[in-house]
């Protein structure tokens, strides 16, 4: 973040504690679709996410006091948004879907492939590996998820994730690694299943119906 950014925080932030509270509708607005799109990928649920975005900036009105701008107000947020993310996951312990057709979920390369291609069996093919992958990352123990959705889809670094999830770079380490054998194993299961179900298909097509 630029130094103006962090200034025109840091002016919203203090005048906030001041009791103003047109500055925290501005200090939502500014964040408001950040942290929505982090809670939206990572828990892949609209109303969730929307709830998360409100709890989100509850929250934080609450903790505005203890904000000591040691790091930016977004990393800030961002931290609250992931670890009110986590605790979502791990209360509600059940698979959390959006509409395939949510562009704002699709990762970089998917998305451009879809947006660039003409052909309407290759679109299909993408989508519907990508279906698979997603179907594949609900299954994931929480904290893997979200190790795997902050390092794989956002980009963040081990060092990074580390600091917001609160535990050791190896540990993040473990978890992402963890996470990636397990959907490979998911994936891979899948797709055998897909080939065994086309093979029987054709199978199918070539017997006789019976005899004439």
């Amino acid at each position: 973040m630029s130094d103006q950014g962090r200034q025109r925080d840091r002016e919203l932030v203090l005048a906030v504690r001041e009791g103003d509270r047109e500055a925290y509708g501005e200090l939502v607005r500014l964040y408001q679709r950040r942290v929505y799109i982090t809670a939206l990928e990572i828990v892949r649920n609209h109303a969730d996410a929307d709830d998360l975005t409100q709890d989100t900036f509850v929250k934080a009105f609450r903790a505005l006091e203890s904000f000591d701008f040691r790091s930016d107000l977004f990393t800030w947020l961002y931290r609250i948004t992931i670890n009110s993310s986590l605790n979502l996951l791990n209360r509600a312990h059940r698979k959390r879907t959006v509409p395939l057709e949510d562009d704002a979920l699709l990762p970089h390369a998917v998305s451009r492939l879809l947006a660039g291609s003409e052909d309407p069996r290759r679109r299909l093919e993408a989508r519907n590996l990508y279906r698979k992958v997603l179907q594949a990352m609900d299954s994931l123990k929480p904290d893997l998820r979200v190790a795997l959705v902050l390092h794989a889809v956002q980009g963040r670094s081990y060092k990074e994730i580390a600091e917001l999830v609160d535990c050791a770079e190896g540990t993040v380490a473990w978890r992402i690694s963890e996470a990636r054998r397990a959907l490979r194993a998911r994936l891979s299961r899948a797709l055998r299943g897909e080939r065994s179900t086309e093979d029987g298909l054709h199978r199918s097509e070539k017997e006789p119906l019976g005899p004439p």
